[in-house]
């Protein structure tokens, strides 16, 4: 259970990401599965290898498309406070979970971030 927090709470951590390969349903399935795993999970080290390599990739290209808005002039989809920030992998999935299944098998991992940190961190009012 460590093993998959950990790995989740990696979703954050931008560098080194590789290209996604999954929607956001794939993802939630595959990551709810290994959560119920539970202290076995320990053995499962290329599920959390791939899902923490998506979900570095999705965190990334968030990232990317925010700043690509801010230096554009735009209104950025959401706006994280200066500093580090985090949310560890309970809090990832319950937000992952909130998207309804239907939609999330329509949307990649980087729409379903994105989606993820517009309600962490919402814009304020213009």
């Amino acid at each position: 259970m460590k093993a998959l927090i950990g790995a989740m709470a990696a979703v954050f951590m931008a560098s080194g990401a590789n290209a996604q390969t999954m929607n956001a349903e794939q993802f939630h399935q595959r990551a709810t599965a290994l959560k119920k795993k539970g202290a076995m999970a320990i053995f499962s080290g290329g599920e959390i290898k791939a899902l923490t390599n998506e979900g570095k990739a999705a965190a990334a290209k968030a990232r990317e498309q925010r700043l690509a808005a801010v230096k554009a002039g735009q209104k950025p989809r959401y706006c994280p406070p200066e500093g580090k920030h985090s949310m560890d992998g309970n809090e990832f999935m319950n937000r992952l979970g909130v998207i309804p299944a239907a939609e999330r098998a329509r949307i990649d991992m980087t729409e379903a971030m994105t989606r993820i940190l517009i309600q962490k961190f919402p814009c304020p009012a213009a």
